[in-house]
């Protein structure tokens, strides 16, 4: 399925939840891919590093729920672009959804594409491009992630 562009939608005028879902479903050595759901809806595809006991730069976070917030371009020394932080994450910092395509691209992010291959998303910048888009047609506030493993 492909990410949906919303340019031609105007933006709702009430401030709505945002609800993040990721379904992990393909663990390697190398990598964790997903399946981003924005408000039930499947969106996109996600890559993190494989499960390493919640280890720093090395691991994917713990699946639960986390607060998530818009993090801007000022913000970041290495992101040019807006992207999100999730919050609260245990014995972690900076946990964040950006573009990448492999686990070499991340250090313990969420990376987002659209299409996947063994260890591999596809057109990261795209993906981010239209995730960052719904998220702010839909409020760009009150940001909730569960993450699962299938």
């Amino acid at each position: 399925m492909q990410v949906k562009d919303r340019t031609d939608l105007k933006k709702p005028t009430e401030v709505k939840v945002v609800n993040l879902l990721i379904i992990r479903d393909t663990f390697t050595e190398k990598s964790t891919i997903g399946r981003l759901f924005i408000n039930g809806e499947s969106f996109c595809d996600t890559l993190e590093n494989p499960w390493v006991d919640n280890q720093r730069s090395i691991s994917c976070i713990p699946k639960g729920n986390y607060k998530v917030r818009l993090r801007y371009p000022r913000e970041s020394a290495t992101r040019d672009y807006l992207h999100l932080l999730v919050q609260d994450v245990p014995n972690r910092d900076y946990i964040l959804f950006h573009k990448g395509n492999t686990a070499k691209d991340t250090s313990g992010c969420i990376l987002v594409g659209n299409g996947r291959k063994q260890d591999i998303v596809e057109n990261s910048r795209l993906a981010m491009d239209l995730v960052m888009q719904e998220i702010i047609y839909l409020g760009g506030e009150n940001i909730n992630l569960i993450i699962k493993n299938k």
